[in-house]
């Protein structure tokens, strides 16, 4: 985790510092050669940044330097944040291949997401629920259920690094240049006899204060939605103002939820859902063949980044840890597939991403229900 926004920002004013000047724009013709260039993962690196260079002289000032680029950082601590302070540590860094980065951390998602749109930020790292606003597509890795596991989401992650999947990375004005796993997100309850959706009838449901399909889909099975934003999520939990609350386990310790859960809560022992962070930019900074090889870059640390999301999580007492039955499982799964069916339905899933998850679950179970008669 401390090291996720500087492994991000040094990719990404890496590959731009390599830029220079060029006198004469590029003819059409060869920018789609160069491009292919850029786009082929076999040849090597500094091949593949000439080629960018190439591409886009217009980027540069006028004297050949690079323009400044203000990168907005998502962290709950905000400067003490250990994804803030990985930033500032990355600056010295930064500053040997000439780029200029101005850093600002914001404990709010919903401010850091609103000059993003404002052009206040040429890019921002924030968690996969906000991305959505940005991309459907990279906004729907984090769907109810769809990535049951650390080895699911790797396939899949490789799967959509490959850059014949660039062109659905950037949409409208905005690209997708990474994607980091932050672990799965689990049921906190401060009563353990809420183990069930059925239990969580009448009980208080945290939800994100910008979504209303989640206040909606709380309502159907009878729960009362409570709008909440990230930052202040954990201490509605802890302070008994929502009975149920879904996040990484990561928030254990970094929101203290072991106040919430006391003596009578607990964690239902199944994944809700897998989590990510993700850096989206402003494609007239960032342009596509640049953030393909930023986000080959995020894959290449995988590995390195889910240790540091381990570490985050620390060790959880057993206690605190809900068993469920084998057959209650299957029931959650023919639930959250319901959901993600009904919330495709409504065009807050991305279909094609949804598609993709499925063949992922079934590349590991292919004997599971929805492999033999799929519906996604």
């Amino acid at each position: 985790m401390k090291r996720l926004l500087a492994t991000a920002l040094c990719a990404v004013t890496t590959l731009a510092g390599s830029y220079t000047h060029a006198a004469q724009p590029v003819s059409e013709a060869k920018k789609a050669e160069l491009r292919t260039v850029a786009m082929n993962p076999k040849l090597t690196k500094d091949e593949r940044i000439a080629a960018i260079k190439g591409m886009y002289p217009e980027m540069l000032n006028e004297d050949g330097t690079i323009p400044a680029r203000r990168i907005c950082v998502w962290d709950i601590a905000g400067k003490n944040g250990p994804i803030y302070n990985a930033a500032v540590d990355q600056t010295a860094e930064l500053l040997r291949w000439g780029v200029q980065v101005e850093l600002d951390a914001y404990t709010s998602e919903s401010v850091l997401t609103e000059e993003l749109k404002a052009g206040m930020c040429d890019a921002a790292l924030f968690t996969g629920l906000r991305a959505r606003l940005f991309n459907k597509y990279t906004g729907t890795i984090d769907a109810i259920g769809a990535v049951p596991s650390r080895d699911h989401m790797k396939l899949l992650m490789t799967a959509i690094t490959s850059p014949k999947m660039s062109d659905r990375m950037t949409e409208g004005q905005y690209v997708v240049m990474g994607y980091a796993p932050m672990g799965a997100a689990f049921i906190f309850v401060n009563d353990r006899e809420i183990n069930t959706l059925a239990k969580a009838a009448g009980k208080r449901v945290a939800v994100l204060d910008y979504d209303l399909v989640q206040a909606e889909m709380v309502s159907q099975i009878g729960a009362n939605p409570v709008p909440t934003a990230l930052v202040n999520a954990g201490t509605k939990f802890n302070n008994k103002i929502v009975d149920v609350l879904a996040a990484p386990l990561a928030a254990y310790s970094i929101m203290e939820l072991y106040k919430g859960l006391g003596d009578n809560g607990g964690i239902v022992d199944y994944p809700f859902s897998q989590i990510t962070l993700q850096l989206v930019g402003r494609a007239d900074k960032f342009p596509a063949e640049l953030a393909q090889l930023v986000r080959e870059d995020f894959l290449t640390r995988f590995e390195t980044i889910e240790k540091l999301v381990k570490a985050q999580e620390g060790d959880i007492p057993q206690q605190y840890w809900i068993d469920i039955p084998p057959e209650d499982k299957a029931e959650y799964q023919v639930m959250m597939q319901e959901a993600r069916l009904q919330l495709r339905a409504r065009d807050y899933y991305d279909a094609e991403m949804l598609k993709l998850q499925r063949k992922v679950r079934c590349k590991f179970e292919p004997t599971h229900f929805e492999c033999a008669n799929p519906v996604e």
